[in-house]
C-alpha cells in the first residue's frame, strides 16, 4: 500500500506536466510550471512523512 501511494504521487506529478507546461499565469511571482513543481515537492514530502509516521506506529503496536 505504501508503494502505491509513493508511485501515485510520482505519476501524478509526471503525468500532469504536459497539462501545466506553460509560463503564465504567475503565482507568487513564479511561472505556473515552477509553482506546480514546487507544490508537488511539498505535497509528496508531507505524504511520505505521514506515511512513515503511520508505519512506525503500526510497527510499535506489533
Amino acid at each position: 500500500m505504501k508503494y502505491l501511494a509513493i508511485f501515485l504521487t510520482i505519476f501524478a506529478f509526471i503525468g500532469s506536466l504536459s497539462v501545466v507546461n506553460r509560463v503564465e499565469p504567475y503565482i507568487l511571482g513564479l511561472p505556473f510550471i515552477v509553482f506546480w513543481s514546487a507544490s508537488w515537492l511539498v505535497i509528496t514530502s508531507v505524504c511520505l512523512f505521514i506515511s512513515n509516521a503511520i508505519l512506525e506506529k503500526q510497527e510499535e503496536n506489533q
